[in-house]
């Protein structure tokens, strides 16, 4: 199984600070879903009560893997950005001497 390796440190253009500068990559995770959100509360009011299923079952994936999302963060004006990554099994950050 072939590993796609991207350096901890990469020399990027950052937005913030118009400028080339170092970034620090690490891996994007989503966080924790709010109950009480807006789009929460519609997908559980269409999912509660008695009968059939809300959306018809998937019968087969279309796709193996997840496209890996990188964050981005400037280390001189500390700024955050996202890049949609490739679709890729495994995915590790090393260091570059």
């Amino acid at each position: 199984m072939s590993v796609v390796k991207v350096p901890k440190i990469i020399r990027t253009y950052c937005p913030k600070c118009r400028a080339y500068t170092e970034h620090t990559v690490s891996l994007y995770k989503a966080g924790k879903r709010r109950a009480l959100a807006e789009g929460e509360r519609r997908f559980a009011a269409k999912k509660k009560g008695y009968g059939s299923k809300r959306k018809p079952e998937q019968k087969r994936f279309a796709k193996v893997t997840k496209k890996q999302t990188l964050k981005f963060t400037c280390r001189v004006c500390k700024y955050t950005y996202h890049k949609k990554g490739i679709r890729v099994k495994k995915l590790e950050l090393v260091e570059v001497r």
